[in-house]
């Protein structure tokens, strides 16, 4: 019997011991998701109008953030977005473009820095035809240079976004051209134009609910 109790103390021992070397060596969970994405269209060009204009065919391309995936259009009108992109205009699931808890501000500064959302961030929501990401050359993200036709992301513009669910985000546009490369200010009309309205950037997203983004 002495024998057995003792036995049976030492397994238990062993079993505490495990217990604790396991809960000491887990794995935390990760919570900051951040990716470089490439060449999601928006809106691209499929003609010209009668006085040259570029047309596309009017709708947005929804993005989510959460699942690093692309949205069908057919859930628009759904919370499974968090972005949407059509030309050069952004919006965000929130207001006028979804039913979700979106918006969104410019933060300026470089993408690295933006380490947490300022306490003092005042958030937009989307109220067409205004929205909260700004529209417009040299007023949002972009500028567009009529020399050379091109479209280029303003340096030191990070577009932070309040998710569909309620989370947070920060977005650099790094590029408006397919394959990420802006073309040469030399390069004919008909290459700029139809290689624009891809979308190359760069995001992180906090699924832990908090403003941190570290």
């Amino acid at each position: 019997m002495k024998t057995r109790s003792i036995i049976g103390s030492v397994l238990a021992a062993v079993v505490i011991f495990q217990s604790c070397t396991k809960e000491e060596t887990a794995v935390p969970q990760v919570t900051l998701i951040q990716s470089i994405v490439k060449d999601i269209p928006a809106d691209t060009i499929v003609g010209l109008s009668p006085i040259g204009q570029p047309v596309g065919v009017g709708k947005f391309t929804f993005y989510s953030l959460e699942t690093n995936a692309v949205i069908p259009n057919t859930d628009s009108n759904s919370t499974k977005w968090d972005i949407g992109l059509r030309g050069s205009t952004i919006i965000t699931n929130g207001g006028t473009s979804g039913p979700g808890k979106g918006a969104a501000f410019i933060y300026v500064g470089t993408f690295d820095e933006l380490t947490k959302v300022p306490a003092d961030s005042t958030f937009r929501v989307d109220a067409a035809p205004n929205y909260a990401i700004t529209a417009g050359s040299n007023k949002g993200w972009y500028l567009y240079t009529p020399q050379t036709n091109l479209v280029t992301p303003l340096p030191g513009r990070v577009l932070v976004f309040k998710t569909a669910s309620g989370k947070y985000a920060k977005v650099e546009i790094l590029n408006y051209y397919k394959g990420g490369v802006t073309p040469a200010a030399t390069a004919p009309d008909n290459v700029k134009i139809f290689s624009q309205r891809y979308f190359t950037f760069k995001f992180a997203y906090q699924a832990d609910g908090t403003t941190n983004f570290k």
